[in-house]
């Protein structure tokens, strides 16, 4: 009995390995994602490495010559630029409808991805987001949209309770750059701080494309904060920790995921001392996945790995195995499998719950010294 066991199973093998062959030697059918991300402009260069690790997570693919569904398959990468905008987002939307890509990475920017998202529902195209926190956007009522970074209310929450708890702040000024991520998270991080028994002393808005702080730091030092809270983009920030310094305003300036990188660092300047930020994610990965990906990024573009990058990798990667689970590329199949899939990515485990958000977050505090970013501390990591 055990030999017909044995012999059966060897005939599945090698029936599935011959299978498999053959997919192989057919004419390879061609499965396009679509990227969308800012690759111009002040937030041009995250975009760019969303792109660069998103290719190099799709080169991974193909160099393992995928076979699903009986097909062998050949990815291609589809990247298009946004501009941070809301309506060419839209219009990067209906061309990726169009284009029949069968899954979609990005965006970046809140205000962008949420209105993206109803026409990628519309259609069944799952997407997943390296980048979008505001918690509107799992929160329409559509299957297909997915975050493999946390939402606002998780970075808001640790945020207002490094400023209450570690930093004993009182005096609070919250300023936001009015875009959808900018205020959402001013908002949350409000919230926070009242559940926590604090209060938020004074807020101001300004616009997103405005370098002119003056009148509202006029007002700000009035008050003498104790800390000033910037939901706003890395650039802006810069000019905003130049001007508090500039008026002679000593509250550390904390800010919004997204400003550890270069960018901050070179536009701020000496400023830029004392500045943090919780940012998702760990300050460092580890791991065969990583050692691969940090070899290829470096050996191809010659550069240092942006924060967000290996979100972008993992998104792909995340896709391609809810395709594997599914065996199918189909948009509908896709999008099931990615509500059931337990993935180890470079970044660490990626699962959804019903709504699409990652489950089990990890943050990592970081401040401005000596002119780099440091680690002061790892939050939400499981051991």
């Amino acid at each position: 009995m055990r030999r017909k066991i044995l012999l059966g199973a060897a005939l599945v093998m090698s029936g599935a390995w011959c299978t498999n062959q053959v997919a192989l030697a057919q004419t390879p059918r061609t499965v396009v994602i679509g990227l969308a991300a800012p690759m111009t402009g002040l937030s041009g260069s995250t975009g760019i490495s969303l792109e660069r690790a998103a290719q190099l997570a799709i080169d991974d693919l193909n160099e393992s010559h995928p076979v699903i569904g009986g097909q062998a398959l050949h990815f291609r990468l589809l990247p298009q630029d946004d501009h941070a905008d809301p309506r060419t987002g839209e219009l990067i939307a209906e061309y990726f409808v169009k284009s029949r890509v069968a899954a979609v990475v990005g965006h970046w920017n809140s205000g962008v991805g949420i209105p993206a998202s109803k026409i990628y529902a519309a259609a069944g195209i799952p997407h997943v987001s390296p980048a979008v926190t505001a918690p509107a956007y799992t929160q329409q009522g559509a299957a297909t949209a997915f975050r493999i970074v946390p939402h606002d209310g998780d970075g808001a929450r640790h945020t207002a309770e490094y400023v209450l708890r570690e930093l004993k702040a009182k005096t609070i000024v919250v300023i936001d750059d009015r875009t959808v991520f900018g205020s959402t998270y001013a908002d949350e991080f409000g919230k926070s701080v009242a559940a926590l028994k604090g209060s938020v002393t004074a807020r101001y808005s300004v616009s997103s494309k405005t370098s002119d702080f003056n009148s509202i730091l006029r007002a700000i030092r009035s008050v003498a904060p104790d800390v000033v809270f910037f939901a706003g983009i890395d650039a802006q920030a810069a000019q905003l920790a130049q001007d508090l310094r500039r008026l002679q305003i000593k509250a550390p300036l904390v800010g919004i995921g997204g400003l550890v990188g270069p960018t901050f660092l070179k536009l701020a300047g000496a400023a830029g001392e004392g500045t943090t930020v919780v940012e998702p994610g760990l300050p460092a990965y580890k791991g065969p996945q990583w050692n691969h990906f940090e070899s290829a990024w470096k050996a191809r573009y010659k550069d240092e790995i942006y924060l967000y990058a290996p979100f972008a990798y993992d998104a792909v990667r995340v896709i391609a195995a809810a395709m594997r689970e599914a065996d199918s590329v189909e948009p509908a199949k896709v999008t099931a499998a990615l509500h059931k899939i337990r993935y180890r990515g470079i970044a660490g485990n990626i699962a959804f719950d019903a709504q699409g958000n990652l489950r089990d977050p990890v943050f990592t505090l970081y401040q401005v010294s000596n002119g780099r970013w440091h680690v002061l501390k790892i939050i939400g990591e499981k051991s």
